[in-house]
């Protein structure tokens, strides 16, 4: 989407950091492990390959010049399950706790030993499956989500959605084939007091397929599961 055929090819790694020697050292030490290194020194660019480049793993700081490192991991998490290493200056415990809590994997304090650091990647990464990522972009030619800059466009024109419109496109994408409920959908839009409101949900619905231009007596992409609830079909698979 986005070759060798006597070995599988290198982990991607993408470092997000904006200390120069900080990223040197990295590139140095994991390129001589046989990793492919992205390189980021804000959160901008980071994001931006964190989406189109599809890193096996993610290195973060959390002192970016553009952004704080846990809203940047806030959203890598809002579309992703990509394993996520923090790097950070910041040893306080509370600090620590938050940031796992917010969906960080480890968590490593500068300085750091390498050894140690090259530890903690092959964890991750062994535990790590490629069905366990959640891609950010789609593109079938026709269709093009990108859930990074929350842009959909239909033939190559942005449509403009609403935050409810786009924000039940993106469920039914991260969880693309599989059957996401009425209440699981109204639970995460609407919040715990609208399980039962799905009269709610069927006009969200039908805005977002007349947008996409989906008829739902012969959907292209999102399929209603009677009494159940909706799913998000990618072309090429079977509905």
């Amino acid at each position: 989407m986005f070759d060798s055929a006597e070995s599988a090819p290198a982990s991607r790694i993408l470092i997000i950091d904006d200390e120069v020697q900080i990223r040197r050292f990295l590139r140095i030490s994991l390129a001589s492990q046989g990793y492919e290194v992205l390189e980021a020194a804000d959160a901008g660019k980071g994001l931006k390959l964190a989406a189109t480049r599809t890193p096996e793993l993610i290195v973060l700081d959390l002192g970016l010049p553009d952004m704080d490192g846990r809203e940047v991991l806030e959203e890598i998490r809002s579309w992703s399950a990509v394993p996520v290493i923090i790097l950070s200056v910041r040893a306080d415990e509370h600090e620590k706790v938050r940031v796992l809590d917010a969906g960080a994997n480890d968590y490593v304090t500068k300085p750091f030993g390498m050894q140690e650091f090259l530890a903690r990647v092959r964890n991750l990464l062994r535990v790590q499956t490629p069905d366990e990522q959640d891609a950010g972009w789609y593109d079938d030619g026709y269709l093009t989500v990108d859930l990074v800059q929350r842009r959909v466009a239909v033939q190559g024109d942005y449509i403009r959605l609403t935050r409810k419109e786009f924000r039940l496109l993106r469920i039914l994408f991260l969880h693309q084939g599989c059957v996401v409920t009425h209440g699981q959908l109204l639970r995460a839009i609407w919040g715990p007091t609208h399980t039962a409101d799905t009269h709610y949900l069927r006009i969200i619905v039908g805005r977002l397929r007349q947008k996409l231009g989906d008829d739902p007596s012969k959907p292209r992409y999102l399929f209603t599961e009677s009494g159940v609830g909706y799913r998000f079909v990618a072309q090429g698979s079977e509905p």
